[in-house]
């Protein structure tokens, strides 16, 4: 049908909408240009469908995609999934220093890069690099804006055109695709691959060892582990190596925690001081994992290294801005007082949560979601495993306690109705994220803090 035999459909124009009360509420609330294209679109819309709409619909059309554009898409969430360290889910939670840090210089200017001694330029790494040593025995750090961005400037840095030894077992793949070899491939070195996926030996290291070798690099394997008939070399012995042939020993540990985590019960994960220790020239690891602060990825290690790493041009285009900076050099100064990180810092707070605790909130809160689910499903509280997340420790899981969803459909309606129960519960002002696991809908309750906003969020609204 052509547009001259589509029905005429009787709508208002847009001046006689942009003149309605309630729209120029809107007007006054969110400005000209939004609701301007928010009215074209209703109409259009309407016209497009041949509907004729109420002045009354038409305006609350208009509302919702005010609205909708209006509203922020990156939102607050409930993480009730299980996994602590969540990537999609913007992993570790900062503690309220960091906060009040972020916004102190958000809201202003600040000495960036501004030496307040001597009144001349100075290095944004300086805000960080102290504490870094201090925690990690290092002689320098510096600072980017991921532990993928560290890894490739160190690489571009110092193995540019130039060979560097990775064992097999090691070439990792972590979430979004990220595999080790691409990344080597963009920072222009070679790749040269010793061992096999499970057993590594020196004399591997050793017979690779040529004129074109720039650097040895061990990858802790964060997302993964292979265990049985394994063998690789320990990280003294690795270091000796590198040293008589004047190369650098590189570790990258991806998660990278400061603290031993066996001291609050948790598994055991190098530190970027053991790891140095052991004889390590420079270690990356994440600033926003196990560490606990803000997405960065750190260097640190042997001063020269650094130094030629912070001449690097693509240094600039990695570098951290001014609110991650804050942030994290307000998380580091949190572990200068070890005894009180636990309460402090709140990723370290969740992982280490006792599983009593998690089964008396779990009981808590069960009357409250079975209130707002009306009958349409049962709710009881169940074990189950939560896990650290983000790669750490991938086999170690944590014992927490859920509420467990069943909806009150059999068959294959039950399946739909899971799905269903899980989006209300994405639909609330506050998103309640959970997981799906044997035909039903699970929020473990190891990470959640705030009680009474999760309650406020089922009085305000309707249940599924």
């Amino acid at each position: 049908m052509s547009a001259a035999e589509l029905p005429r459909v009787h709508l208002p124009s847009v001046d006689r909408v942009l003149a309605w009360p309630v729209v120029a509420a809107l007007i006054a609330a969110h400005g000209r240009p939004l609701v301007v294209d928010a009215v074209r679109a209703e109409l259009a819309a309407l016209r497009a469908q041949s509907a004729t709409q109420g002045d009354d619909a038409i305006a609350q059309g208009i509302s919702t995609r005010v609205l909708a554009d209006a509203t922020p898409s990156l939102r607050k969430v409930f993480n009730l999934t299980g996994t602590v360290l969540h990537t999609n889910l913007g992993r570790a939670p900062l503690p309220p220093e960091a906060i009040e840090a972020m916004v102190q210089v958000a809201s202003g200017a600040s000495n960036l890069e501004y030496d307040l001694a001597i009144g001349q330029r100075g290095d944004r790494d300086d805000h960080v690099e102290q504490w870094l040593c201090r925690l990690t025995g290092a002689q320098a750090a510096t600072v980017v804006n991921n532990n993928a961005a560290a890894v490739l400037l160190l690489l571009n840095t110092l193995s540019l055109r130039k060979e560097t030894i990775v064992s097999r077992g090691e070439l990792i793949e972590i979430g979004g695709a990220f595999r080790l070899p691409d990344i080597m491939a963009r920072a222009g070195c070679k790749l040269r691959e010793v061992g096999t996926t499970n057993r590594t030996h020196l004399r591997d290291y050793e017979e690779a060892l040529g004129p074109r070798t720039a650097l040895m690099l061990k990858a802790h394997t964060s997302n993964y582990r292979i265990e049985g008939f394994v063998a690789a070399p320990d990280e003294r012995a690795l270091s000796q190596l590198a040293k008589e042939k004047s190369l650098p020993f590189v570790v990258d540990l991806g998660s990278g925690t400061l603290i031993d985590l066996a001291r609050f019960g948790l598994p055991h994960e190098p530190t970027p001081a053991e790891t140095l220790s052991n004889g390590a020239d420079l270690v990356t690891f994440s600033g926003d994992k196990l560490l606990g602060g803000p997405q960065a990825g750190i260097i640190v290690g042997r001063a020269d290294l650094i130094a030629r790493i912070k001449k690097n041009p693509m240094k600039r285009a990695m570098r951290c801005d001014k609110v991650t900076i804050a942030a994290l050099a307000a998380v580091l100064r949190l572990y200068g007082d070890p005894e009180r990180l636990v309460q402090r810092l709140p990723a370290l707070r969740l992982l280490a949560r006792s599983p009593l605790d998690i089964e008396a909130l779990a009981h808590r809160m069960r009357p409250v979601v079975g209130a707002w689910l009306h009958g349409r499903a049962e709710v009881d509280v169940v074990p189950v495993h939560s896990q650290i997340g983000s790669g750490s420790l991938p086999v170690d899981v944590l014992p927490s306690f859920a509420l467990r969803i069943l909806p009150n459909r059999p068959g294959r309606a039950s399946g739909r109705a899971v799905e269903q129960i899980a989006a209300a519960f994405r639909d609330l002002a506050v998103p309640v994220i959970g997981r799906i696991a044997d035909g039903a809908f699970l929020l473990d309750m190891r990470c959640l803090e705030e009680e009474e906003l999760f309650v406020a969020g089922f009085a305000e609204m309707a249940a599924p």
